[in-house]
């Protein structure tokens, strides 16, 4: 246990590195940044939600950066096809065979730009990679590395050129986060920062800090944190709420269940403990639910929304002692 409670200090470090270094370029949405370096360690997929300009795509290529690992990125538009997502296989002339031209999908970390611009079929051809790490084209199965993880972003306001997520794909998001335009003083950090950095949003110079391998390790570390009993019925109970509330059409998926004890453990390893209080649970828990939940038209026509109704379950499960 020593032992154990050693590496959790260096790697502690190594997050709070990452913190500031993310901070030195995206001003406020520390929840946020805290919300996606957890997925990122839980082995989960993100999805960011924003109006324009709110530094979503910038986190998302910051934290490819940061990370010593194999970077791609895919623009969706409404004309992409799925053999422009997982690649082709294409005719040699000179061997008189095929040979396989891997996509953009086929990276250590993959950021997928305005997700929902993209019709359904290009948007299914992601279900088998997020879901098994694995792609499979013409009957043969091309496997992804561990540290496989796909950031995607899209915007909640615009309706005309975009096509809905299926429910199944948002279901294999880990968390949806959503980000919010900044505070005026936080605003004012935004104006000053670029009025002496033109090139803020260029990303120059920005060197690795941690490496894939060290994640992949932390991510074995998962497995080490305690939860007590308790805790595993509360996050039950929550996911249980979701399924029985009047408010809600379709509930949360056994899927919800697993990413909420996964984020939970993940969470406590970035405060540096190796075990998990309610406190985590109701930190991680929105940011799980929220996508994966479906409200009633009824709900809808009183104004609330998904963040607000897994609000209200929450307060009617008990917390643990």
């Amino acid at each position: 246990m020593e032992e154990q409670r050693t590496d959790l200090t260096q790697f502690a470090e190594r997050i709070v590195q990452l913190r500031q270094q993310i901070s030195q370029v995206i001003v406020g949405q520390e929840e946020n940044i805290d919300l996606l370096l957890t997925a990122v360690l839980a082995n989960g997929h993100v999805l960011l939600e924003g109006v324009p300009g709110v530094a979503k795509t910038l986190l998302a290529r910051l934290l490819a950066r940061l990370i010593d690992a194999k970077f791609s990125r895919v623009q969706f538009t409404p004309d992409l096809m799925p053999s422009d997502v997982l690649g082709t296989n294409v005719f040699n002339m000179k061997t008189s065979d095929f040979d396989f031209h891997a996509g953009p999908v086929f990276a250590d970390l993959v950021l997928v730009d305005e997700i929902n611009r993209a019709p359904a079929k290009t948007q299914a051809a992601l279900f088998e990679v997020m879901e098994e790490r694995q792609v499979t084209i013409d009957g043969v199965t091309h496997p992804m590395g561990q540290f496989y993880t796909i950031l995607a972003t899209q915007n909640p306001v615009e309706q005309e050129g975009t096509y809905k997520l299926p429910e199944a794909q948002t279901d294999r998001f880990m968390m949806k986060i959503t980000m919010d335009y900044p505070s005026f003083e936080e605003e004012i950090m935004i104006l000053e920062r670029h009025h002496t950095n033109q090139r803020l949003t260029a990303l120059d110079g920005i060197e690795p800090i941690i490496t894939k391998e060290q994640l992949m390790e932390l991510r074995r570390m998962l497995n080490e944190v305690f939860v007590d009993p308790a805790i595993l019925r509360y996050m039950a109970g929550i996911v249980q709420q979701t399924r029985q509330s009047k408010s809600v059409f379709l509930g949360a998926s056994p899927r919800a269940s697993v990413a909420l004890l996964q984020a939970s453990k993940a969470y406590a390893l970035l405060q540096g403990r190796d075990f998990v209080t309610p406190d985590d649970v109701r930190y991680v828990a929105p940011s799980i639910m929220q996508h994966r939940i479906i409200l009633t038209a009824e709900a809808e026509m009183e104004g609330i929304t998904p963040q607000r109704a897994i609000a209200r379950l929450m307060e009617k499960v008990e917390v643990p002692k």
